[in-house]
């Protein structure tokens, strides 16, 4: 299987003392694209708004 599971977190969540949201999601192993960690905008729903997230270990 050449696709690893990943979470992505927001960063800008704990700055502010919310909960930090969490999305799971797939990227692939073998991709020259994304050498480092992953980070996509996505919603927060604790913060109402689009916020970086980031791949978590």
């Amino acid at each position: 299987m050449a696709r690893d599971i990943i979470t992505l977190e927001c960063t800008e969540a704990k700055a502010e003392g919310k909960p930090a949201s969490r999305y799971v999601t797939t990227r692939n192993k073998k991709s020259l694209r994304t050498p480092g960690r992953l980070e996509k905008k996505k919603y927060n729903p604790f913060l109402r708004r689009h916020t970086l997230h980031r791949e978590i270990k």
